[in-house]
């Protein structure tokens, strides 16, 4: 039996997307944001959309970022995760 694998992504990855959930506040997008430009300078503010979970308690950051490697994507990551206010980063 064959094991599967995931998809291979090849680098630079433009409009890479990620989703980051966490408790909903006023500063939240812009702590998300101030993370992420550590790790992807280029990112486009333009295109984040936030949605509000369907009590209001937590709410996603949605974002596309040009990925330039697997050591980018680890450390991206592993910083968000490492903040108590995140809970789940797609």
């Amino acid at each position: 039996m064959s094991e599967i694998q995931p998809p291979k992504i090849e680098f630079p990855c433009p409009d890479y997307p990620i989703k980051v959930v966490g408790k909903n506040a006023d500063d939240f997008r812009d702590f998300v944001i101030e993370i992420v430009r550590v790790h992807a300078p280029d990112l486009d503010v333009s295109r984040i959309t936030l949605q509000d979970s369907s009590k209001g308690t937590y709410q996603s950051v949605r974002m596309f970022i040009t990925a330039t490697g697997e050591d980018q994507l680890k450390s991206l990551h592993e910083e968000l995760i490492a903040s108590d206010r995140v809970h789940l980063v797609l």
